[in-house]
């Protein structure tokens, strides 16, 4: 993976009329890097539709004899224009990097943007980095890209310079899962709604979360279950409720039980993330734990008694324990 980053000088923007920043990386990129296939995007949460796209950027890369190149972000533009609208994230940047290899691309160029990069024209990010800097011969790109500032760019702009400049271009259509397209926007929704099995279908695999495992008050150890709390999840929760869901844990992969939301049983209002490993003995505090969610089992509840919490306590973990992942 190669980081991009860096802004020294002035340049004009001679489509807006405006001086931005001059654009320079940090690190030089190597030749055989130049003149590749090239797909740019955010890929978050790398679902079903980018999976497309992905595939066949490898594909006309093999068919042309260039690289393959995917150009992504981190952070991505909304949090540096408006972090406080930006939606929250489906995975890590580890996570996303790692998905994005399944497909082997040649080079994954992680660019850091500035408000200065995003300011460019459409017109002059297109002349600037995809001509000037990465010289691309084809391009790669979903129907609903865009691209420049205020993401004035779209893919009939695009067309027309790809024309232009002699550029392949090739638009892959949305893929498309009970009658809506498969998007990032769509699967937030989905898992704010609870709807866990429709977003793991557009996602291709079960949702992961990832956190650090942190003291909590202990009661689930008390009663005879301990759980692993979670804490520096910087992902997207889906709705309250409890999850049948899977944990690598050393070499072994544990069905486990997930809690998400408060503890009305005992006066917690505020979202915890609570992890039951079925059948594991060990402690795994300090460790960062993924844990992929398969199924939305039930609602958060609040019980009266500590034998009707040990009740619903044991109907879970059989739910969990034989539910299916295949």
């Amino acid at each position: 993976m190669i980081f991009l980053r860096g802004f020294q000088g002035k340049i004009f923007d001679r489509f807006t009329g405006f001086f931005v920043e001059r654009i320079q990386f940090d690190n030089i990129l190597p030749p055989s890097l130049k003149g590749g296939v090239l797909t740019i995007g955010k890929f978050d949460g790398v679902h079903r539709g980018h999976a497309e796209i992905l595939t066949r950027l490898k594909r006309i890369a093999e068919e042309k004899g260039v690289p393959a190149i995917v150009f992504t972000f981190d952070p991505f533009p909304s949090a540096v224009i408006r972090p406080h609208l930006a939606p929250p994230l489906l995975c890590s940047l580890e996570r996303r990097i790692e998905l994005i290899n399944v497909f082997q691309p040649d080079a994954v160029l992680l660019f850091h943007p500035t408000k200065e990069f995003l300011a460019l024209s459409p017109e002059m990010f297109f002349e600037m980095f995809i001509c000037r800097e990465l010289n691309a011969c084809s391009l790669v790109e979903g129907s609903n890209f865009n691209f420049g500032s205020n993401r004035d760019g779209n893919v009939k702009l695009l067309s027309r310079l790809c024309k232009e400049k002699s550029i392949d271009l090739e638009i892959v259509e949305p893929v498309h899962v009970g009658g809506h397209d498969i998007s990032s926007s769509r699967i937030r929704a989905l898992l704010r709604e609870g709807k866990l099995a429709d977003a793991n279908q557009l996602l291709g695999r079960p949702y992961r979360l990832s956190g650090t495992v942190v003291h909590g008050e202990e009661r689930g150890r008390l009663l005879g279950h301990p759980t692993a709390n979670l804490d520096s999840v910087d992902l997207l929760l889906p709705k309250d409720g409890l999850y049948a869901g899977s944990v690598n844990a050393g070499e072994k992969t544990y069905r486990a039980a997930v809690n998400l939301g408060g503890n009305p049983t005992f006066g917690v209002d505020r979202t915890k993330i609570e992890v039951h490993l079925l059948d594991f003995q060990g402690d795994l505090y300090g460790q960062t734990l993924e844990v992929d969610l398969w199924t939305r089992i039930r609602d958060v509840l609040r019980f009266d008694t500590k034998d009707d919490l040990l009740d619903q306590m044991k109907k879970d973990l059989a739910a969990v324990r034989g539910f299916r992942t295949e």
